[in-house]
């Protein structure tokens, strides 16, 4: 199964659920995607635990009046077909309120950063 794609359905549902946090299995790279989700503003928080002997990523959900900040989620790239953007051809997400993330040579940024920077690179999935 795609792990990026379940990291990010794992957050939209537990914030649809309007529950406070939620766990998946940890990897860097999810890590790296829950940190650049937190600088946005979209989790509260995002540590590494261990649960039974086994690693995990507890990500805490930014919740306001018992709403989520996370509405929904597109993922852009997928195993079976990579797509990957310059940084002329990246574009606002939902008029500028939601964000791309991209993963890049310097690492997992948004397509904001990723453009300012001049960089290229593997478009992830969009969040709003």
């Amino acid at each position: 199964m795609d792990q990026i794609s379940n990291l990010i359905i794992n957050i939209k549902n537990a914030g649809l659920a309007r529950k406070d946090s939620t766990s998946v299995p940890y990897s860097k790279l999810k890590h790296s995607i829950a940190d650049v989700l937190k600088s946005e503003g979209y989790i509260k928080d995002a540590e590494e635990r261990s649960e039974k002997g086994k690693k995990v990523l507890k990500i805490d959900l930014l919740v306001e009046n018992r709403v989520s900040r996370v509405k929904g989620v597109q993922r852009i790239s997928k195993p079976s077909k990579r797509v990957y953007k310059k940084s002329t051809e990246m574009r606002a997400v939902k008029n500028g309120y939601g964000s791309l993330i991209v993963s890049t040579s310097a690492g997992v940024m948004t397509g904001k950063k990723a453009k300012a920077a001049k960089l290229g690179g593997e478009a992830l999935f969009a969040i709003w």
